[in-house]
Formats: structure tokens, C-alpha cells, sequence
């Protein structure tokens, strides 16, 4: 009886994985598809990338603290292969709301999207972001530069943002779903 009902527990479990792999595949997608119509030069961009993450992310901000956690999906290319990712970030300064935006990293170098979801990536307020600059002509147009070899979009209802600064978020990879 104990046998079954650990063979249940797991079966549940493998299965609540693949549920949870597959929303994040369909959210991923849902943010290219987002970028992809708000910033149609950014397919190639990607397609011509060592990788991409998608995350999508809402943020609270009650009084004097902000937050959030969530999950996100890195694609190595040529190969396809999925590392699911998470985040979690906090904030501090006066304010009050919710925001919902995305962000999608793009690698130029293997190293960059190695480092990424092997490493984790941490922003924080000494985090800088530069224009972009003009070597790259239009592929990444709408994006900033946030290290060497690492572009992101960031993309909010009214579509790409005009400035990006994330604060006191890390990136890392989901031990559950990998």
C-alpha cells in the first residue's frame, strides 16, 4: 500500500512538472510573439543569437517595498536546448502598483548565455544600461546593452519600453523543472 501510494505522489509530481514546463514553453512564446510585433527586426536578431530568455513579470509596490517572483525559459541556439529559469527581485522606495512587462535577454556569445543560466545573473541599482551602439545597426534596435554580448527588450502593454531598469533582481535556474 505504501509502495502505491508513493508511486502516486510521484506520478502527480512528474506530472505537475510537465503542466509547469509546458506554461512557461506557452508564456515564452507569447512574449516573442509580443516583441516580435512591437519590434519586427528582432526575429532576426534572435534567430542570429547564441540564445534567448523570455520572462514575463508583474511588480507590486506597496508603500516603502516591491517585489516579485516568477519564472522564465532560456533557449540556446542552434540547438534548442531549454534551461527554465526563475527570478525573484525586490525594491525599495515609495510607491503603490502593479506592473506587468517583459523582458527578453539576447546573447551574442556562447560564454554570455553560459554565464547567464549557469550563473545566474543578478541587476541591481548599480546595474547600467547604454544605447545601443550603432555596430549593430538596426537588428537591436528597441534593446539596451547590459553586459558584453547580452542585449534585452523590454516590453510593457504600450509596447517597447524607452528605458530599462531592473533593480535587485536574480535570475537562476529552476532546479524543479530542469
Amino acid at each position: 500500500l505504501l509502495a502505491v501510494l508513493l508511486l502516486g505522489i510521484s506520478t502527480l509530481a512528474l506530472a505537475s512538472d510537465a503542466d509547469d514546463r509546458a506554461k512557461v514553453r506557452k508564456q515564452s512564446q507569447e512574449v516573442l510573439t509580443r516583441l516580435y510585433a512591437a519590434q519586427p527586426a528582432a526575429k532576426s536578431a534572435i534567430a542570429r543569437s547564441k540564445g534567448y530568455a523570455t520572462f514575463s513579470k508583474w511588480g507590486l509596490t506597496l508603500g516603502a517595498v516591491g517585489g516579485g517572483i516568477g519564472k522564465g525559459l532560456a533557449v540556446q541556439q542552434p540547438t534548442g536546448d531549454e534551461t527554465f529559469m526563475r527570478y525573484v527581485e525586490g525594491s525599495a522606495g515609495l510607491g503603490f502598483g502593479i506592473k506587468k512587462y517583459d523582458l527578453v535577454f539576447v546573447f551574442d556569445t556562447d560564454k554570455a548565455y553560459s554565464d547567464f543560466v549557469n550563473k545566474g545573473w543578478q541587476a541591481s541599482t548599480n546595474a547600467t544600461f547604454a544605447a545601443k551602439d550603432g555596430k549593430k545597426g538596426s537588428a537591436y534596435s528597441g534593446a539596451a546593452t547590459i553586459s558584453k554580448g547580452v542585449w534585452v527588450y523590454l516590453l510593457t502593454e504600450k509596447g517597447l519600453a524607452a528605458e530599462i531598469g531592473p533593480k535587485g533582481t536574480k535570475y537562476y535556474k529552476d532546479t524543479a523543472l530542469n
